[in-house]
Order: structure tokens, then C-alpha cells, then sequence
């Protein structure tokens, strides 16, 4: 129960962090809206030249599969390119400095070459747990979920690491591995909070599309259904904006052993509990 408290603490403090620089919401904003385009125009080729429709069945011809596996290029790429934005910005937020917009793209283009070969091995390992999940049945299902949770843990601190080390997408890994066995232990509880902000702050908008779906007057659901969905998407830029404040200050603390000044109530080593140390040294504070 402590750690979640603690982990709703983080969410906290990480929305204070965005309220005080909301420009920090614009690469979540830009995360979606090149999700949707990268999206619109693999689609639509898929639709136009990647579809076999012979033989009174569907599938994708060749040209098909290699449009798919550019979308999910797309969507990892434009997913850490944003972020590696966000990222930087964050870090500069926590360091007492103006989080400016152009320094923050500036920055992302100057780490293009790692952004993108991580973008290759980020559409690769989706890629390899889908088909998993569609061609095992159940226990596929079950084998994705646990490999995509895994991953998930495994490359959370990776783009701070390629962002603000500069290295290689490979050595990132390697290295966000490490940090995670040396701090994290078995628990990652710190996103924990954020999935509590998420649901809490969604309510409201998950009651107004309830009451729009019960309503028999076609205005009344258009106008309660769009504003929950707008509601949620609110919410959903938010979280991803407090997420990527959350992952730099943890990767700061990995690396100093110390807290931001934004973070410095919190206590970020909860979040860090060693699997070996609980209750010692901190990695960082023992340098």
C-alpha cells in the first residue's frame, strides 16, 4: 500500500512539473498526430496495392507485409522521436532551465541516427509478439501479454539514455537493462500511479458516454459521446506528457543517486527499491 501511495505521489508531482511548462503536452499532441498520418498513408497503400483479394478470400500480397512493417516503423519512429523531444525538454525543466520547443526537436534531429535504428528493433520485437499472439491461440495471447510486459520494463529508460548519452540503440538496451537490474528489483510501482491518474481522471468522461449511449436523442449522444472522447484524449496527452517527465527524473535518480529538485518530496528510491539492497545503498549514492 505504501508504494502505491508513493507512486501516486510521483503522478503528482509529475503533473505539477507539466502545469508549470505546458508546452510540454505539444509531443504527445505531435506523437498522435504523426501516429495518424504514418497510419493514413500505409493504410491506404495497404488498401490500394497490398491486398489479395483472388480466390474469393483476402490476404496481403508481399508488397503488403513490407507496407505493414513500414507502419510499424512509422509508429515506433514517430513514438521515439516525440519522446526523445519530450525527453529533453524534461530533462532541461528538472534542471531549473526554459524547456524550449525548437531546442527540444533540435535535439531529437540530433539523435536521428539512434532514434531511428531503435525505431528497426522497436517494429521488429512488436512485430514477433503479434504474430505470437495471432498464431497461438489463448496461450499466444498469454505468451504476448507477458513478452510485451517485459519489453515494456526492459526499454523504459532507454530513450533518456539514448538522448541524453548518445548511444547506440543496442548499447541502450544493454544499458537500460542494467539500471533496471540494479534499481528496480522486481517492482516497477512508480507507473502504478499513473495508471490510477489515468482511470480516476477518466471517469468523468467514461460517465458522459455512458450517459450519451443511454439517451434516445441522437443530439444528446453526439454532444456527450464527443466530449468524453475529447475528454479522454485530454487525459491520454496528459498521462503520456507526465510518463516521459517520470522516466527522466528516474533516469536521473538511476544515474545521480539524487532527485531533481521538482522530485526532491518524493521518494523516488521506493520507486528504485533495489532487488538486493532493500533497505541499503541506492545506485548512484554508493559511487
Amino acid at each position: 500500500m505504501q508504494r502505491i501511495r508513493n507512486s501516486w505521489e510521483l503522478g503528482k508531482i509529475s503533473w505539477s512539473v507539466l502545469k508549470s511548462d505546458r508546452s510540454l503536452l505539444w509531443f504527445p499532441v505531435l506523437t498522435m498526430l504523426g501516429t495518424l498520418l504514418v497510419l493514413g498513408v500505409f493504410g491506404g497503400l495497404v488498401a490500394l496495392t497490398g491486398v489479395d483479394d483472388r480466390h474469393g478470400h483476402q490476404g496481403l500480397k508481399a508488397i503488403g507485409y513490407v507496407f505493414v512493417f513500414a507502419a510499424y516503423v512509422g509508429f515506433a519512429f514517430v513514438t521515439a522521436y516525440f519522446l526523445g523531444a519530450l525527453v529533453h525538454a524534461a530533462n532541461e525543466r528538472l534542471n531549473g532551465r526554459d524547456a524550449k520547443f525548437g531546442d527540444a526537436i533540435q535535439a531529437a534531429n540530433s539523435r536521428l541516427h539512434r532514434l531511428l535504428p531503435w525505431a528497426l528493433v522497436e517494429a521488429t520485437v512488436s512485430m514477433v509478439i503479434r504474430a505470437i499472439e495471432d498464431r497461438a491461440g489463448w496461450l499466444g495471447v498469454l505468451i504476448a501479454n507477458l513478452l510485451g510486459a517485459a519489453w515494456a520494463v526492459l526499454t523504459f529508460l532507454t530513450i533518456p539514455i539514448i538522448m541524453l548519452e548518445d548511444l547506440g540503440p543496442i548499447d541502450a538496451l544493454k544499458r537500460s537493462g542494467a539500471l533496471i537490474k540494479k534499481t528496480w528489483g522486481e517492482n516497477v510501482v512508480g507507473q502504478a500511479g499513473f495508471g490510477i491518474l489515468a482511470l480516476v481522471a477518466s471517469l468523468p468522461a467514461i460517465l458522459l458516454i455512458a450517459i450519451g449511449a443511454g439517451s434516445n436523442s441522437t443530439p444528446v449522444v453526439v454532444i456527450l459521446a464527443g466530449a468524453g472522447v475529447i475528454w479522454l484524449l485530454i487525459v491520454s496527452m496528459a498521462i503520456a506528457a507526465m510518463t516521459g517527465i517520470y522516466r527522466t527524473a528516474l533516469y536521473r535518480y538511476a544515474i545521480d543517486g539524487r532527485a531533481p529538485a521538482a522530485f526532491a518530496g518524493a521518494d523516488l528510491g521506493d520507486a528504485f527499491r533495489a532487488k538486493n539492497q532493500r533497505g541499503g545503498t541506492w545506485l548512484g549514492s554508493s559511487n
